[in-house]
């Protein structure tokens, strides 16, 4: 059998070592944020995404080795395991290929060649294929048929028996891995997808007008046309299959399966390869080429999401200050609720500015009276129906008033998904659902990763083709990626979530709601040790989420850090040997550049990990998220109406997709700046330009406001 950890190390050219011991380390439970931020000197300083890399092939080589084991005790049953079939399943790498070799002893359903076996017709099959591989001078397959003529056994023509042997032949054929392998390795290299649209589907009226008549290379497919094809196909709209030239195949099928130049055997084998093909390998060949396609469409558009993901989980956060948040609105009025710099709801008002000229007087005399109570210094406007004109009416009453909080609109895909959740009832039971989706927003614009970790990723807007994508591996995906941007920005362990703290290393919901019950009755806490008061959060679940938990003003300054409580004996020698007390390491960036790590190196913590501490102490509790920024929408542009092509704008990215980027410019419709117009130079992925929050400078090229598509280019615009 194949020694796991040494393929994955070649494979990821990787040291057998780092495989071994992060193998180990995930055997233990640890998990991989942690592993990536503490066990550098274990794995040789590996990041995440090759922990990752490591853990899902180690996952699909560990489920193909169990599949091995069956299949191979499965024919061995049979009695037909050969040495050199043992050897070939033992050493492949692919679930494909290994079901190709098991084929031709997978038990069956009753088939023509099983029916051909039952009327004795298998020697007849074997002498046949015998004759092809020694060429005889001369010989008469209808005489040799006719003596397995057999009336009782229902072969009542030499004919019949012909057919009969032709069919056992035509599935052994039709079994081979060898023959199915070149094959579909022909389909997807030179096959084409072609597609129509059911004639029910007059021109012009369905969203997949692009496939009435496409056709595409199917190695050249992009990954959104193949989960777009088949969506169409799903909601019966139309119809694709793989076109290829049939007479490539048979010609190799005949130069692999026909030995002889006897003319009445090459016939013979010339018209049981095309039915082999026809009706054996085509179908099943065409459709596990579109499956592999689908699937690699699938593991193409969930990086996309994940990349887009993580750019929106580690927006830069405005920061904990006093906010008020609007859910926009025209008949049904602005749902307003103030927040305080710990997101802590305060207090809630309707008001309908865009009704008549008294409401909005008296909107703004709430709105000036809202911001003035409670020293408001962000305002956060929800993106929705109605944004742009409460965006004006907010601008209006800030000129009103003594102080000029910040405005932003704010992106609100998924609030009312989060306002109408379990965890949005429980945190606020006696609130409209309205009133909870004004708060989230406000919440976004404090802390974006606070907040959204309690959506579910596929609400949240920057997926593509999220419902068509395979759930399991979306949802698995989605969640490290959630997990390694909580980890990644570590969690303040007095005002997380349970949510929030469900996402940290070592955290489980359980764990989690015992930890957030714990504070709740004992008040904050005041160091990390304090941790394992919680019930069930026991000695290896603390070392796992430790390092990823901020106590701000805690008993202990290290506790502020991402410094690790199993080093805090390293750095009170490092603060010994500079005399310095706990409480002031963190100041003396200078000395501590000055200091040699190799004095502090043990067994346990190496240069790595000590490089970190280092930098840790330099720069304590920061926030590794990106300065905020913010899109300023032009005056007067506030519907698709008032766009001209030609104008400049400023925006900010939505979604980013293999085709290009998704701006929201302010008008309620998100334009489009395809791949071809991100930049002045070739752009073979939209994710090395653009990112998912991302303030831009856009030009108008076209609006169609019938079909509500705007056509953007940033290549004309200065960034």
């Amino acid at each position: 059998m194949l020694n796991i950890p040494q393929l994955l190390a070649t494979e990821l050219d990787l040291q057998p070592y780092q495989v071994q011991n992060a193998l180990e380390l995930l055997a233990e439970g640890a998990t991989i944020p942690f592993i990536a931020r503490y066990r550098k000197e274990r794995t040789g300083e590996m990041n995440e995404v090759q922990l990752r890399d490591i853990a899902d092939r180690y996952t699909y080589l560990t489920e193909l080795a169990e599949r091995k084991s069956a299949i191979l005790k499965a024919i061995a049953e049979q009695g037909k395991l050969t040495d050199e079939l043992k050897a070939k399943i033992e050493f492949c790498l692919q679930k494909t290929e290994l079901e190709d070799l098991y084929l031709p002893f997978r038990p069956k359903r009753r088939t023509r060649a099983t029916i051909a076996r039952e009327k004795g017709l298998e020697a007849l099959a074997k002498l046949i294929q015998s004759l092809n591989v020694k060429n005889p001078v001369s010989i008469s397959l209808d005489v040799e048929a006719a003596k397995y003529i057999s009336l009782e056994l229902g072969v009542k023509t030499a004919d019949d028996a012909l057919k009969g042997a032709a069919d056992i032949i035509a599935e052994e054929v039709a079994e081979k891995a060898e023959l199915r392998a070149y094959i579909r390795e022909y389909l997807l290299e030179d096959g084409l997808f072609v597609s129509r649209i059911k004639d029910d589907h007059p021109e012009g009226t369905t969203k997949f007008e692009m496939y009435r008549n496409y056709q595409m290379k199917v190695r050249n497919i992009a990954p959104h046309n193949m989960l777009a094809l088949c969506r169409g196909e799903a909601e019966s709209v139309l119809r694709f299959e793989i076109s290829f030239d049939e007479e490539v195949v048979l010609t190799y099928l005949e130069s692999k399966e026909i030995k002889t130049n006897v003319r009445a055997i090459r016939d013979f084998y010339q018209a049981m390869l095309k039915d082999a093909f026809n009706r054996l390998m085509k179908a099943s060949l065409m459709s596990e080429a579109i499956a592999e396609k689908k699937t690699y469409a699938d593991i193409e558009s969930i990086k996309t999401f994940e990349t887009n993901l993580r750019e929106l989980l580690l927006s830069a956060p405005a920061g904990m200050k006093p906010t008020l948040a609007i859910d926009p609105g025209f008949r049904t009025g602005c749902k307003v609720v103030t927040l305080d710099e710990t997101g802590k709801f305060l207090e809630y008002q309707a008001v309908f500015p865009h009704q008549a000229a008294e409401q909005r007087l008296k909107a703004a005399k709430i709105l000036k009276s809202l911001i003035e109570k409670y020293k408001v210094e962000l305002i956060a406007i929800g993106n929705g129906t109605a944004s742009r004109e409460t965006d004006e009416f907010v601008a209006e009453v800030l000129q009103t008033t003594a102080s000029t909080p910040v405005k932003v609109m704010v992106n609100e895909s998924g609030a009312s998904i989060y306002s109408a959740s379990k965890v949005a009832l429980e945190e606020f039971p006696d609130l409209d659902i309205t009133v909870r989706g004004a708060i989230s927003i406000g919440r976004r614009l404090q802390d974006p990763l606070a907040e959204l970790v309690k959506i579910d990723p596929k609400s949240i807007g920057v997926g593509q083709y999220q419902h068509d994508v395979d759930q399991k591996m979306l949802k698995k995906k989605l969640d490290e990626t959630v997990e390694s941007c909580v980890n990644f920005v570590g969690v303040d362990l007095n005002t997380a979530s349970k949510e929030l703290l469900t996402s940290v290393s070592g955290i489980t919901p359980t764990v989690a709601n015992n930890v957030v019950a714990y504070r709740n009755q004992q008040g904050a806490f005041k160091n990390r040790r304090e941790l394992l008061k919680v019930p069930k959060l026991g000695p290896k679940a603390f070392e796992q989420a430790a390092g990823f938990l901020r106590i701000r003003g805690g008993s202990n300054p290290l506790d502020n850090t991402a410094v690790h409580p199993e080093s805090y004996a390293v750095v009170e020698a490092i603060a010994s040997d500079l005399k310095v007390s706990l409480t002031q390491i963190t100041q003396i960036a200078e000395k501590l550049q000055k200091t040699s790590l190799k004095k502090y190196v043990t067994e346990k913590v190496g240069e790595p990990t000590l490089q970190d501490i280092f930098r840790e102490l330099e720069k304590p509790g920061r926030d590794p998220r990106a300065e905020f920024k913010y899109a300023t929408f032009k005056e007067g542009i506030k519907e698709i109406s008032h766009l001209k092509v030609g104008m400049e704008l400023e925006g900010i990215v939505t979604n980013v997709a293999n085709f290009g980027a998704f701006v929201d410019i302010g008008v309620h419709q998100d334009g489009l700046v395809h791949i071809s117009q991100l930049a002045d130079r070739f752009v073979d992925d939209p994710k090395k330009v653009v990112k998912v929050g991302q303030v831009v400078k856009v030009q108008v090229l076209e609006v169609n406001e019938k079909l509500k598509r705007i056509s953007l280019s940033m290549k004309a615009v200065k960034q």
